[in-house]
């Protein structure tokens, strides 16, 4: 909300309120005074009136006292001790002012000199009609003092709100990015190794070249159509699936692959998780490795699932650099625990790499302590 919107609301919060005006202005039209006195008393209500009107635009907005509400205190004791009973309400103004900007220390302090102001004019002129303007004026700070209160929590909701959007918008790019960044980066990397494969096959077999090139085609298709379902929120990997294109992938490279036999059932995002696992030890294998053979292991108890990709390439400091600090394992790394798993990775003494997920096939439960 802008500042002049602000203002203007607040104005016209405000007006309605000056219908208890009424009272002094009936005082000074039908009160015989002299000309001068009943001129002072018209200035010193407007001066009021617009001294008011000043405060309400900044209610609950400014919180240290100033010359405004001093005024307001000085003008609204003036009027109601110079002028009689009638223009007691004015100090019911000063406390829905002093409630409205005023801090504590200084807010009750203003209430209880405008009720002991309203109190003696009335009592000391034998107005008892007029009691209840006393008792207006702590209630009416009570009031407007909730009301601020209000609107200071519904303003601070309004924000937390804003920032977990932010958070959300956030969040969701930085997933709708890790999810690009694996879904293309494992289909590239296959396009560009078929299409060597295809260069180097172009002279001597013609018809591999075709073969190749084919699977070029399919590989792009494929990505196309996973990047839209990206786009659309209902792209979803599977581990077979995802061992299916390791076998493509690994074996156009001539690199041997060991996959296993048969794929447990699985729950939906364990099962998702795990061929994300795949993926992406696919695509560190071709990127990185110089493998020449991979093994992929899963076994299943009842329990979790472990997923374990072996490979006797080297490029491991690569590897570690990407496991670290870059948005391929470590963005996996983050799936995983997303599914309450734990994702190892590491080099082998023996030589070779190994990346090993380990998930629940049950989400954890918490107990009670």
């Amino acid at each position: 909300m802008d500042d002049s919107r602000h203002l203007r609301e607040s104005v016209l919060w405000a007006l309605p309120w000056l219908l208890f005006q009424a009272f002094p202005v009936a005082d000074l039209l039908q009160v015989d005074r002299p000309a001068g006195l009943r001129l002072l008393a018209a200035v010193g209500l407007v001066a009021f009136t617009v001294v008011y009107l000043r405060v309400m635009s900044d209610f609950t907005v400014r919180t240290t006292i100033g010359w405004d509400v001093v005024t307001l205190v000085v003008l609204g004791s003036a009027l109601a001790i110079g002028f009689g009973p009638s223009w007691t309400g004015l100090m019911i103004y000063l406390c829905a002012a002093a409630a409205s900007v005023l801090p504590g220390r200084w807010m009750w302090p203003t209430v209880l000199w405008a009720t002991a102001v309203a109190s003696v004019v009335i009592f000391s002129q034998d107005e008892w009609g007029m009691f209840i303007l006393p008792v207006l004026c702590p209630l009416t700070a009570f009031a407007l003092r909730g009301t601020r209160y209000l609107i200071h929590v519904n303003r601070e909701l309004q924000q937390a709100r804003e920032e977990l959007a932010r958070h959300a918008v956030a969040e969701e790019r930085l997933r709708f990015a890790r999810d690009l960044h694996d879904l293309l980066g494992h289909s590239l990397s296959l396009i560009a190794l078929k299409s060597e494969l295809a260069q180097r096959l172009a002279a001597r077999d013609p018809a591999g070249a075709v073969a190749e090139m084919a699977d070029v085609e399919a590989a792009a298709r494929r990505a196309l159509a996973e990047v839209r379902d990206a786009v659309s929120g209902y792209r979803q990997i599977t581990c077979a699936q995802a061992l299916a294109e390791a076998r493509s992938a690994l074996g156009g490279a001539g690199i041997t692959v060991r996959l296993p036999e048969r794929v447990p059932s699985m729950p939906g995002t364990v099962d998702a998780a795990l061929g994300w696992v795949v993926r992406e030890a696919t695509t560190n294998v071709l990127r990185h490795s110089g493998a020449a053979t991979v093994t992929v292991e899963l076994t299943e108890d009842g329990v979790q699932a472990v997923l374990t990709v072996t490979d006797d390439g080297t490029g491991t400091a690569e590897r570690m650099t990407v496991l670290g600090s870059g948005s391929g394992l470590a963005g996996l790394r983050e799936r995983v625990a997303a599914v309450d798993g734990d994702l190892r990775a590491g080099p082998l003494d023996g030589g070779g790499y190994r990346l090993q997920a380990c998930v629940p096939l049950q989400p954890a439960v918490a107990v009670a302590r």
